[in-house]
């Protein structure tokens, strides 16, 4: 069954993603990000490569050739097959379609005021299923 973790009270989700990477290539586990839209993704691509200097994430589009090679993938959906199911990290307001077939699942919700509302929703729908969850509340700064 599915882990899912939220993280809450997120400044900015694109920097605490990229932290969750980063964590998650530490451990030598694969990630998959779902995003909202293109501009999103854009800007999350654009972090990987520049939030640490001592860091190397690998990560591509989903429809890039090199997708099955490689161990961060970038998603707006999750409704086609990825080369690995081992995290997904949901940076949208949105239930990702296939968060079942990961071992593990991140959720990150923003302090605003929507984003929360849908966060919510999120936790009572994997709450109602029986999935184990974990919540940990960003400090913002």
């Amino acid at each position: 069954m599915t882990r899912i973790d939220f993280h809450s009270n997120v400044a900015d989700k694109i920097a605490y993603a990229c932290r969750l990477v980063r964590k998650a290539r530490a451990a030598n586990c694969n990630a998959v990000i779902i995003g909202s839209d293109r501009a999103q993704l854009a800007a999350l691509d654009e972090a990987l490569w520049t939030f640490s200097d001592q860091d190397f994430l690998p990560h591509v589009m989903a429809d890039d050739a090199l997708a099955a090679q490689t161990p961060v993938i970038l998603a707006t959906h999750d409704d086609g097959e990825f080369p690995h199911y081992q995290v997904l990290i949901n940076l949208t307001a949105e239930t990702p379609a296939q968060f079942a077939r990961f071992e593990r699942m991140l959720e990150i919700v923003s302090a605003e005021e929507a984003d929360k509302n849908a966060g919510r929703e999120r936790y009572r729908f994997y709450q109602q299923r029986g999935y184990p969850l974990t919540h940990f509340v960003a400090e913002l700064s």
